[in-house]
């Protein structure tokens, strides 16, 4: 669906995707391990929405900056700069601003970072307020009627959310998918659970509202012939209506089966799902083989604190055992800094690390999102800190020292080479097995994937089996790996392990945050084309 007005004028718009700052979770270290072709984690999905949803006779280009920068003949060729983002991207959002308004261009900001806090852009000329609706339509007259930047900035907010079902498809066309580390798909918006850090209810409801199968399944069909061959489910909680959930997966197998499973799937969801055995055996045929949870920490007072009794349904090494039963890959989220903290807390942690087995944890400090009801209680303590540098505006139970102190133990100890590979073995020998035995699939086997997935065993072998500090680590799996033919297991264990490898001796370094929402200053943007 398009905007409803036919438009008076025709107009270009520069749609410009802000940088991320690397984390654990974005791969950047393992970037280069693809030689030249991928350049950035996943699509802009939002933005990419944007720019379909503007009128048929606008002309638009659209710059994700984490693969290339916006450059000024960009900037001069538009019109009007649409520019969205998350809280982390707060300073590089400030950034395209600056460098638009250097071009005498207006800002058209929306995303969730100013829909939940507005005060953070007193710069952007036209701030969209909430989701894709009748705010949008509002802004697209005004671009539409007016030129140039306007006088004061304006304020337009959405009353009437346009329902997902009328949603139009990303962007797709506008990019080149191959360039991403894995595409993504958007399936529900909202979550119902209220975990205290959390601002995915205040920002998009707790009834979590749904597109079509159909719509899905079109989406993977583009996805699909733009070469991608991993999607991640960008929904808040994958199951956070388990009903539509179950709906949707026998279409998923369809048309997996139909394609000959040209996809692998992940997603997000609540450790709750471990509860619900069918979700878990359709997520299996549809080829799903990760799911990222929130466990957030091992330890149940501090899981009831944060109002996360979700994690509690069953026990949490038995959820992971359960998920890696039907093939899948955890994917966990861990905070530190917790109000209910220890100084043995990070024992706990890392002990929950070795257990677990799971390979990759995006372990941060804990960081007060604004509106958020940890937010609004720590605020209301005098717990707040608004003008710090430090990497965490909460002032914690702990000294700061200890906390910084205890994550750099739960990350070295996490990422160290011996234990990562050790994790991912166990996933080799005992998950993967489990996944569907997946169809040939000529699409997957084409020369140009064939020819990639030598070049990246190639430098996976130059770099890390040859180059690095830990070869023989790697070595003791690759080399069984390799005899018995496990070429994609390999590949994925070194590509993961790299950057999670090299971003922890970034982070003990001082280089790094231990913070996903920390500040960072924006590079200078020869530093971001590199």
């Amino acid at each position: 669906m398009r905007t409803r007005d036919a438009p008076a004028t025709r107009r270009r718009i520069l749609c410009v995707s802000p940088r991320y700052a690397p984390s654990f979770g974005t791969f950047q270290y393992s970037y280069p391990l693809f030689g030249t072709r991928v350049r950035a984690f996943m699509p802009p999905q939002g933005l990419l929405v944007i720019a379909n949803y503007l009128p048929e006779s606008w002309e638009v280009r659209f710059v994700d900056e984490n693969a290339a920068p916006a450059g000024e003949p960009d900037f001069r060729w538009a019109d009007a700069v649409f520019v969205s983002g998350m809280h982390v991207q707060r300073p590089f959002i400030a950034d395209v601003i600056q460098r638009a308004h250097a071009a005498g261009k207006p800002v058209v900001l929306g995303g969730p970072s100013v829909s939940g806090c507005p005060e953070y852009y007193p710069d952007a000329d036209i701030l969209h307020i909430g989701e894709l609706g009748d705010a949008t339509d509002r802004v697209i007259k005004w671009v539409d009627t007016h030129q140039g930047r306007p006088r004061t900035p304006l304020r337009f907010e959405t009353s009437e959310r346009l329902p997902l079902v009328d949603f139009p498809t990303p962007a797709y066309h506008m990019i080149p998918l191959r360039q991403y580390f894995i595409a993504n798909v958007q399936f529900s918006s909202g979550c119902p659970y209220t975990c205290e850090f959390c601002d995915i209810p205040a920002l998009y409801g707790r009834n979590p509202r749904l597109k079509t199968p159909a719509q899905v399944l079109a989406e993977l069909d583009q996805i699909a012939a733009g070469g991608a061959t991993s999607v991640y489910f960008v929904d808040d909680n994958f199951i956070g209506n388990q009903k539509a959930a179950l709906e949707l997966l026998p279409h998923l197998v369809d048309w997996q089966v139909r394609n000959r499973y040209p996809l692998r799937l992940a997603c997000e969801a609540t450790l709750n799902i471990a509860t619900n055995e069918k979700v878990l055996a359709l997520m299996r045929e549809a080829g799903f083989v990760t799911v990222f949870c929130g466990i957030e920490t091992p330890e149940p007072q501090a899981l009831r604190f944060m109002s996360k009794d979700q994690n509690l349904r069953m026990p949490i090494m038995e959820a992971v055992r359960r998920m890696n039963d039907y093939g899948m890959e955890v994917v966990s989220g861990i905070i530190i800094g917790l109000d209910t903290d220890t100084p043995q807390t990070a024992d706990h942690i890392i002990e929950f690390v070795h257990a677990s087995q799971i390979p990759v944890l995006t372990i941060n400090i804990l960081y007060a999102l604004p509106k958020t009801p940890l937010w609004r209680r720590l605020e209301a303590e005098g717990r707040i800190l608004f003008e710090s540098d430090r990497e965490s505006n909460v002032l914690f139970r702990l000294p700061y020292e200890t906390v910084l102190d205890m994550w750099l133990r739960c990350i070295t100890a996490a990422y160290e080479p011996e234990a990562v590979y050790r994790r991912f073995a166990y996933n080799v020998a005992h998950t993967f097995p489990r996944r569907l035995d997946f169809p040939r699939n000529p699409r997957r086997a084409s020369w140009r994937n064939v020819l990639m997935g030598v070049g990246v065993l190639a430098r996976v072998i130059w770099r890390i089996g040859i180059r690095s500090d830990y070869r023989r680590t790697f070595w003791r799996m690759a080399w069984p790996a390799l005899r018995a033919g496990k070429i994609e297991e390999v590949i994925h264990t070194a590509v993961v392990s790299h950057h999670l490898i090299e971003f922890t001796r970034q982070c003990v370094r001082g280089v790094r945050e231990s913070s996903f929402y920390a500040p960072v200053a924006p590079a200078t943007h020869a530093a971001v084309a590199g």
